[in-house]
C-alpha cells in the first residue's frame, strides 16, 4: 500500500518524484524517501520519517544535485518501525544501488540470514533491504537482469523500484502481486504505484503483468519476464487529467470526493442499457447458461466493501432468486468454504489490489468457482484475475475513508443484481426497466442531500465532546448503520457501533445512557411499513432511556417526528435503493466530526488508503 514513483527523462527526476510523492501520499505517510542518480556521478539518497513535508523540507535547505534518474517512496510501515532508519530506498554494502519496496517478502528472515552470512552489512529492521543487497550480488550482470534473478528467489507480494551508479539513466520496475503501472512519455518515462504518480506529464500507460519486470530509458521501455522473455502488455489512455487529484477548492478530499458523488453515480450508469433495452456489463466473460447454472453467491470484500456486499445480499435475493452469503476476505479462504463450479464468487474492491480479497479471488479459482469482480481501477490485479469485471468508474479516490468509491459499488452491485435477473428470467424486461429509471435518478437524490446537509455539519460540531456514539438500522439501513459507524472509526477515532435495531433488547442496550447520541436509519414507511414501524418501537425505547435519537428518515414520514431529538430529511426512494441516499448524511457527519476535533480527514492514523498486504 506504499506509494512508489520512477522516473528518467529530460526534466529535474527531484521535482517530478516529489511531485508524484505528493500525489501518492494517501496510500502511505509513516515516511518518504528518494534516491536519485546525480549527474555529477553520486548516488543521492534523502529519507524522513514522517509525513512528505519533512522530507521536502529538507530538500529545500539542502538542494540535490542535477539528477536526470530516480525514484521515490512513501510507506505504510510493514516491517519495522517508522523511523529515518527503516524508510525508503534502502542501498547495498557500497551504495551504489537503491531500492524501494510495496509490499512484503515473506522469505526476508532466511535471505537476511544467508547476506549475513556471507559479509553483507544490514542496517535496518525491513524486509526490503535484503533486495538491495541481492542486486548487489547479481550487479555484474546488469540492473534489470539482477533483478529478474533477484525476483525468483523472492517470495510474497512485491513491487521494487532500483536504480544503481553503474546505468546511469535507468529505472528498473518489477511486480508480483502488488501494483505498478508504466508511463510513456516523449522523451521521458515513468513508474508508479497510480497513474496518479506521473498523470501531470502523460495521459499514455501500459499495464504492467504478473511477475514481469520493466526497465526504463529516456529512450524507451523493455519488458520482460522473470526469465528475461518478452512480455505481453497492454497499452492505454488515462481519461482523467492531473485536475482531478486536487482538492478543487475543498478543505478536504474527503468533502471533494462526497460532492463528487452524484457524478460518480451517473458514471457508473453510463452505457449499462443497449440498443435492444439489455443490460451490458464491462467485462462479462462468463455465459448467459454459465450464469444459469449458478447455484449460490458468496460476496467477499474488506471495510466498507464489505458493507456495500451487505446491501448487494438484498438485492440480488429479492432481484435475482439466488442464495448469497457474504463474508469478509480475510476470514474467507481459512474457514474451507465450501465452493464448486456452481459457485458465484463476486468481489468488491475499489484499488482491484487489496491482498485479502486478491487471496480470496485466487483460491476461489483453484476452487474452480467462477469470480466476478466489482472494481474501481482498470487494469489492477483482481481485475485481470477474474472471469468477469464491472467496473465502477468512480476515478480516483484520494481520500482514506472511502465515500463515492462505497456509493459506486453499491450501484454495482445492483446493477450485477439486475443483470443476473435478466439472465436467469426472474424479473421480466419492463420490470427492469423500470428499476434502472429509479437507478437513473439516484444522481439527482444525491444532489438533493448534499445540497441540505449542513444541519448535519452543525450537529456535528456539536457532538466533538462526545466519546460514543451508536448506529441502529434495519434491513438495508442495517449495512448503512455499521458504515456510518466505521466512518466515525476511521475519522474521529471515536468509539463507535452499528446493530440490527431488533437486537437492541438482546444486549446493546445496555449500553444506552443519558444523552448519548444514537443515530437511526429508518426504512421508507411505505415500501417497509412492519420493520418501520418496529424501528420506530425501537427509537421510543432508547429515548426512554436517555438516549439522544438523532433519525434519519425519509421525506413525508411523520411517525418518527416525536421521537427525533434531530431530525435529517432524505429523498423517498425504493427501499434497495435507499443506502444510496441514507449515508450520505453520514459520510458528512464523520467528516465533520473529524475537523472538528482537529484530526487529519484525508490521511487518519494508522491507515492507509489501499491495504496490498495480508
Amino acid at each position: 500500500m506504499c506509494g512508489i514513483v520512477g522516473y528518467t527523462g529530460h526534466r529535474q527526476a527531484v521535482e517530478v518524484v516529489v511531485e508524484g510523492l505528493g500525489r501518492l501520499e494517501y496510500r502511505g505517510y509513516d515516511s518518504a524517501g528518494i534516491a536519485l542518480v546525480g549527474d555529477d556521478g553520486d548516488l543521492i539518497v534523502e529519507k524522513r520519517a514522517g509525513k512528505l513535508a519533512n522530507l521536502r523540507s529538507i530538500l529545500v535547505s539542502r538542494p540535490p544535485a542535477t539528477a536526470t534518474a530516480g525514484i521515490g517512496h512513501t510507506r505504510w510501515a510493514t516491517h519495522g518501525a517508522p523511523t529515518d532508519r527503516n524508510a525508503h530506498p534502502h542501498t547495498d554494502c557500497d551504495e551504489r544501488i537503491a531500492v524501494i519496496h510495496n509490499g512484503i517478502i515473506e522469505n526476508f528472515a532466511a535471505l537476511r540470514t544467508e547476506l549475513e552470512s556471507e559479509g553483507h552489512k544490514l542496517v535496518s529492521e525491513t524486509d526490503t533491504e535484503v533486495v538491495a543487497h541481492m542486486l548487489e550480488e547479481f550487479a555484474v550482470d546488469g540492473l534489470a537482469e539482477a533483478m529478474r534473478r533477484v525476483c525468483l528467489r523472492l517470495e510474497g507480494a512485491f513491487t521494487l523500484l532500483a536504480v544503481s551508479l553503474d546505468e546511469p539513466g535507468v529505472v528498473v520496475g518489477a511486480r508480483r502481486n502488488s501494483p505498478l503501472v508504466v508511463g510513456r512519455g516523449e522523451g521521458e518515462n515513468f513508474l508508479g504505484s497510480d497513474v496518479a504518480a506521473f498523470i501531470a506529464y502523460t495521459r499514455e500507460a501500459i499495464e504492467l503483468g504478473q511477475d514481469q519486470v520493466v526497465e526504463l530509458r529516456m529512450s524507451g521501455i523493455t519488458i520482460t519476464d522473470f526469465h528475461g522473455r518478452p512480455a505481453e502488455t497492454r497499452d492505454y489512455h488515462v481519461n482523467w487529467d492531473a485536475s482531478a487529484a486536487e482538492k478543487g477548492g475543498y478543505d478536504y478530499f474527503m468533502l471533494k470526493e462526497i460532492a463528487e458523488q452524484p457524478q460518480a453515480v451517473a458514471d457508473t450508469l453510463l452505457g449499462r442499457v443497449d440498443s435492444e433495452g439489455l443490460l451490458v456489463l464491462d467485462e462479462m466473460r462468463l455465459s448467459d447458461q454459465e450464469l444459469r447454472d449458478i447455484n449460490k453467491i458468496i460476496v467477499v470484500a474488506c471495510g466498507t466493501s464489505y458493507h456495500a456486499g451487505l446491501i448487494a445480499k438484498y438485492a440480488i435475493e429479492h432481484w435475482a432468486g439466488v442464495p448469497c452469503e457474504v463474508e469478509l476476505a480475510s476470514e474467507f479462504r481459512y474457514r474451507d468454504p465450501i465452493l464448486n463450479r456452481d459457485t458465484l464468487v463476486m468481489v468488491i474492491t475499489q484499488s482491484g489490489e487489496t491482498m485479502d480479497t486478491l487471496m480470496a479471488v485466487r483460491h476461489a479459482r483453484d476452487q474452480r468457482s467462477r469470480v466476478l469482480a466489482v472494481c474501481n481501477v482498470n487494469g489492477s490485479t483482481i481485475s485481470r484475475e477474474s472471469d468477469a469485471v464491472l467496473y465502477t468508474h468512480a476515478g480516483p479516490e484520494i481520500a482514506v475513508a472511502s465515500t463515492k468509491a462505497f456509493l459506486t459499488q453499491l450501484v454495482a452491485c445492483y446493477l450485477v443484481a439486475l443483470y443476473l435477473a435478466q439472465v436467469r428470467g426472474t424479473r421480466f424486461g419492463d420490470e427492469i426497466s423500470q428499476i434502472m429509471d429509479r437507478l437513473a435518478e439516484m444522481p439527482s437524490k444525491v444532489n438533493e442531500v448534499l445540497e441540505t446537509v449542513e444541519p448535519v455539519r452543525e450537529l456535528a460540531r456539536s457532538l466533538a465532546a462526545e466519546r460514543c456514539v451508536l448506529f441502529l438500522g434495519r434491513h438495508v439501513g442495517f449495512p448503512v448503520a455499521l458504515e456510518g459507524a466505521l466512518k466515525l472509526k476511521e475519522l474521529a477515532y471515536m468509539h463507535a457501533e452499528g446493530f440490527a435495531a431488533g437486537e437492541l433488547k438482546h444486549g446493546p442496550i445496555a449500553l444506552i445512557d443519558e444523552g448519548l447520541p444514537v443515530v437511526v436509519v429508518v426504512p421508507s414507511p411505505i415500501g417497509q411499513r412492519v420493520i418501520h414501524d418496529k424501528i420506530v418501537s425501537n427509537i421510543q425505547e432508547i429515548r426512554a432511556r436517555g438516549a439522544r435519537t438523532i433519525v434519519l428518515a425519509e421525506e413525508g414520514d411523520t411517525a418518527v417526528e416525536p421521537y427525533a431529538d434531530m431530525l435529517i430529511r432524505i429523498p423517498a426512494v425504493p427501499t434497495l435503493l435507499q443506502p444510496l441516499v441514507a449515508t450520505v448524511p453520514l459520510q458528512v457527519f464523520a467528516c465533520e466530526l473529524a475537523a472538528a476535533k482537529g484530526h487529519d480527514v484525508d490521511q487518519p492514523r494508522n491507515l492507509a488508503k489501499s491495504v496490498t498486504v495480508e
